[in-house]
């Protein structure tokens, strides 16, 4: 998930770097429309063997979850980065789990197969592009292309991994595959992208037998944490901008949205979401989750 081009020039403007306003405003009109990536399959992964009961083996990036992911009393779980690219054996093991990934076929895999090597892949690669860049203040400070770069647009669209031949983006695999495929709104609480107002990294690597309940505890632990949903008074909420940048997802509206808050939200704040008829407001906090 990244953040919207309007997003950018406000930041940008707003710190005293003016861009050319012809340059801008061509930028933003060319993306205006997209400024989040809608599902849109991708056909050549639109595959599955059902009858192959193999499993992927997700041990490496277990073994880099309990070493270096802080369960932090803030309630959101930083990554150590600076340890990791500290350790030359760990960034090898990092570097060894992504290769052993990109060597496999996922389609020769069950479909529930597939969803826990895609979220994981996704997960272990966005620390990879971090830890390739580190130090960093935010994830959308880094981009291979040039104008990315300018635009502060983050790697979301840069090229990370090949696997059957196939270049990919980490945009392609959560808005070309994750999304469409299983059409599952608690994607958005299994994939993480680096940062504080993301849904938490867990720190239980996805597998095809326990990714239905760690997406449901993904979504949990978000909806109930204030950068899910802040009360900041009986006619006023905040709430993570994921449900405004993908409101198709949640039913395409406000209200779908607020109904899959009351879904996953604790007892009192869900009879508060309930009989709330108050202004919704958004926000989202791209501070890397570092310690």
């Amino acid at each position: 998930m990244k953040p919207t081009w309007i997003e950018f020039a406000k930041e940008r403007l707003g710190r005293g770097h003016r861009i050319a306003a012809i340059l801008m405003g061509a930028v933003l009109i060319a993306n205006a429309a997209n400024a989040q990536p809608k599902p849109k399959l991708i056909p050549a992964w639109d595959a599955s063997d059902e009858t192959n009961v193999e499993r992927i083996d997700h041990g490496s990036w277990q073994n880099l979850l309990d070493r270096y992911l802080r369960v932090h009393s803030s309630g959101i779980n930083r990554f150590d980065y600076a340890g990791l690219k500290a350790s030359a054996k760990d960034t090898a093991g990092l570097a060894d789990y992504l290769a052993h990934l990109q060597k496999l076929d996922p389609r020769n895999y069950s479909r529930a197969e597939q969803k826990a090597y895609w979220i994981n892949f996704y997960n272990a690669l966005t620390v990879q592009v971090v830890l390739e860049a580190y130090p960093v203040d935010s994830i959308r400070d880094i981009s291979d292309s040039f104008l990315g770069g300018l635009m502060f647009s983050g790697p979301w669209e840069d090229v990370v991994a090949q696997v059957a031949g196939l270049d990919l983006t980490l945009d392609n695999i959560e808005h070309g595959i994750l999304r469409p495929i299983y059409r599952d709104n608690r994607i958005h609480y299994g994939v993480n992208c680096a940062s504080l107002g993301c849904p938490n990294l867990l720190p239980t690597a996805f597998t095809a037998a326990n990714t239905e309940t760690l997406l449901d505890t993904g979504a949990r632990e978000y909806v109930n944490h204030q950068r899910g949903v802040d009360f900041v008074d009986d006619d006023f909420i905040v709430v993570s901008s994921i449900y405004e940048w993908f409101v198709e997802d949640f039913d395409g509206s406000e209200e779908g949205a607020i109904k899959h808050l009351i879904q996953h939200a604790d007892k009192e704040l869900a009879e508060r979401l309930r009989n709330f008829e108050g202004s919704v407001e958004y926000d989202y906090d791209w501070g890397l989750n570092q310690p």
